[in-house]
């Protein structure tokens, strides 16, 4: 198979192109959050053997994308305010950091290309009305390229492997929809003139303070769905 890389990782074999798919899907809501794995299903869907499907399980487990429970079997991570708050925590305090370490080490150039990458994203038709702001995975995701700025090897690790797909999936599916867009991108802004002054203290207060904030809208949301839910139990019963 032909070699290809998409968002860090070398798509090299059948398993890879699983992975990847299967993540992608998983991360932008088209395989549902906390759906039941059906590994003959998804073997046929994919045209793969049992064995390579779960070479590929194996990896979105990895990245927290799927979990494995006794007596349950294998499963889509729900998406729960419980996890919420445990996952923005640690965002909060290692992008903070990518922030104080990108003002240190990101070159002229670099921090240029990310403001173009920021009028870019402006001049896309639903940024400019305040609808939504989606932004794609790896190069073209403005939290992506200020933590490869950090130049730190670990927290690149931490961020944009660990963790970075079960972030991406609370962003995509509930925070980047609503009255935050605008908010959002001034936000944005602000923090990359903090990177180009060199400040990095600024920098990091608004790198945690523009999370908290997503944080905030994805939680109106959850309360939201809870608020719905207890509406419809009560007209059930």
């Amino acid at each position: 198979m032909t070699q290809h890389v998409l968002n860090d990782t070398a798509v090299t074999t059948a398993s890879d192109k699983v992975f990847v798919d299967m993540r992608r899907e998983i991360v932008e809501g088209s395989i549902a959050q906390g759906s039941k794995i059906s590994e003959p299903e998804l073997a046929k869907r994919y045209g793969v053997s049992r064995a390579t499907l779960r070479e590929a399980l194996n990896r979105l487990e990895s990245c927290y994308l799927v979990e494995r429970k006794a007596n349950i079997g294998c499963r889509v991570v729900a998406l729960t305010a419980e996890r919420l708050i445990e996952v923005y925590q640690v965002r909060s305090a290692l992008e903070g950091l990518a922030c104080r370490l990108a003002a240190d080490n990101m070159a002229a150039d670099e921090v240029q290309s990310l403001k173009q990458l920021l009028n870019q994203h402006l001049q896309t038709q639903r940024v400019k009305e305040g609808e939504s702001y989606y932004q794609e995975a790896g190069d073209l995701d403005f939290h992506y390229r200020i933590i490869k700025g950090s130049k730190n090897a670990h927290l690149i690790h931490l961020l944009c492997h660990d963790l970075y797909q079960l972030i991406r999936m609370y962003r995509v599916q509930m925070g980047m929809v609503g009255p935050r867009v605008s908010k959002a991108f001034d936000e944005h802004l602000a923090i990359i003139n903090a990177i180009e002054n060199h400040d990095g203290e600024l920098a990091e207060m608004l790198m945690k303070r523009h999370i908290s904030a997503s944080q905030a809208n994805i939680q109106t949301k959850f309360d939201g769905y809870q608020s719905v839910q207890a509406i419809q139990n009560e007209m059930a019963n």
